[in-house]
C-alpha cells in the first residue's frame, strides 16, 4: 500500500492567509485544491511538501460570475463537475465544457477543480511510477536523478503537459489571475506555461491561482479533441485545442491552435494558424491546415501508444478540431 508522507495541514479562510502561509514556509509548502493530482504524487514521493495548504475553506475561490462585459469568471476551486453541468458554460463555451467532461472519471471530477487541472503536473512513463520502481532505474532528472530516460543525452526534462483544459484555454486567450503578498496580477493563459518538463509553470511557487476568466461570447468558436487509449479514463496522449475568430463574411481573422500531450506545454501550431488566417473554413483549407500540424507534434516515447503513430495522427485530430469550429 502506498502511504502519504507526514505533513502539516493548514486550512486558511481567505486567499491572503493562504499566500502568507506559503510565503512563510517557502519551498516546504504546497497548495492543494481537490488533491486528485497532489496526493497520488505524494504517495509516490514525487512531491513531499512538509506543509500542505488546503484551499477548500477559501470562499472567494468557489465563486463563478458573468461580468458586465460578458466574460465568465471562474474561481480556481470550482469543481469540474460543477463546470460540466453549468448551463451558461454549456450554452456559450461548448468547447471548454467538452474539455472538462473529458477529464478522468465522474468521481474524480467531483473532487477535481479547474485550478488544479490548469496546474497539473507534467507526466512521463519514467516519472509516474512508484518510488521503488524509480529507485531501481536510478531515478530521473525530474525527481532525485540527473538523467532524462526519454532522451538520455538531453540537458532538459521532456515530461509532457497532460491537462485537458490547458490547450483550449490557451487557444481561447483566457486570462489567469495570480495572487501573492504584493496583490494580484492577471496574465494570458499562454504566459502561465513554458516548454520545460520540470519548470513548466512561470508563476512563483507562493503565488496562488485564484481565477480564470473566459472571453465574452462573440464571433469566435472553440473546440477540443482528445486522443487516449481508454476513452473513459486516461490522460491525453494528444489534446488539440482550437479557437477561430470570424469576420462577418466567414473569413477567419485570427486562429489559435494548441497541441497538448505532445510536449512540455501546450505547443502553438503556428504553421496551421498561418494557413487559416484570411481564408474561409472550407474542407480544402481544413485539410491543408491539419497537414501543417505534423511538424510541431513533438511526440516522444514518454506516454502511451506508439510514438510514430501519434505523430501521424496529429494532423487528423487538428483537422477534426477545426471542423468542429464551423
Amino acid at each position: 500500500m502506498l502511504r502519504l508522507p507526514k505533513f502539516a495541514y493548514h486550512t486558511p479562510k481567505n486567499a491572503p492567509d493562504a499566500v502568507r502561509i506559503a510565503k512563510e514556509h517557502g519551498g516546504e509548502a504546497m497548495y492543494v485544491a481537490g488533491g486528485t493530482d497532489l496526493y497520488p504524487n505524494m504517495k509516490r514521493r514525487h512531491q513531499t511538501p512538509a506543509q500542505v495548504i488546503s484551499l477548500r475553506d477559501v470562499p472567494e475561490l468557489h465563486a463563478m460570475e458573468v461580468l458586465p462585459d460578458g466574460r465568465l469568471q471562474i474561481g480556481a476551486m470550482v469543481t469540474l463537475t460543477t463546470l460540466e453541468h453549468y448551463p451558461h458554460l454549456l450554452a456559450h463555451y461548448a468547447g471548454f465544457a467538452h474539455a472538462v467532461r473529458e477529464i478522468s472519471t465522474p468521481l474524480l471530477r467531483n473532487m477535481g477543480t479547474i485550478g488544479g487541472n490548469l496546474l497539473l503536473d507534467t507526466r512521463c512513463t519514467y516519472y509516474d511510477q512508484s518510488h521503488e520502481w524509480r529507485e531501481s532505474i536510478d531515478y530521473c532528472m525530474k525527481k532525485d536523478g540527473a538523467i532524462c530516460w526519454v532522451a538520455p543525452g538531453s540537458p532538459r526534462c521532456w515530461a509532457v503537459q497532460s491537462s485537458d483544459t490547458v490547450p483550449v484555454v490557451c487557444a481561447m486567450d483566457a486570462e489567469i489571475e495570480l495572487a501573492d503578498e504584493n496583490g494580484v496580477r492577471t496574465i494570458k493563459a499562454d504566459d502561465l506555461y513554458q516548454d520545460d518538463g520540470i519548470k513548466y509553470l512561470t508563476k512563483k511557487p507562493e503565488e496562488l491561482l485564484t481565477k480564470i476568466t473566459l472571453p465574452a461570447p462573440g464571433n469566435w468558436k472553440a473546440s477540443y479533441l482528445k486522443l487516449r487509449r481508454r476513452d473513459t479514463y486516461d490522460f491525453p496522449v494528444l489534446g488539440v485545442g482550437a479557437c477561430l475568430w470570424f469576420a462577418e463574411d466567414g473569413t477567419i481573422e485570427k486562429a489559435n491552435v494548441r497541441l497538448g500531450g505532445a510536449g512540455s506545454y501546450a505547443m502553438p501550431a503556428t504553421a496551421t494558424e498561418k494557413v487559416l488566417v484570411g481564408k474561409k473554413l472550407t474542407d480544402e483549407v481544413i485539410a491543408e491546415a491539419g497537414a501543417a500540424a505534423l511538424k510541431p507534434a513533438r511526440t516522444m516515447d514518454n506516454t502511451d501508444l506508439d510514438v510514430y503513430w501519434r505523430k501521424k495522427v496529429a494532423p487528423v485530430y487538428v483537422a477534426r478540431a477545426l471542423k468542429a469550429c464551423e
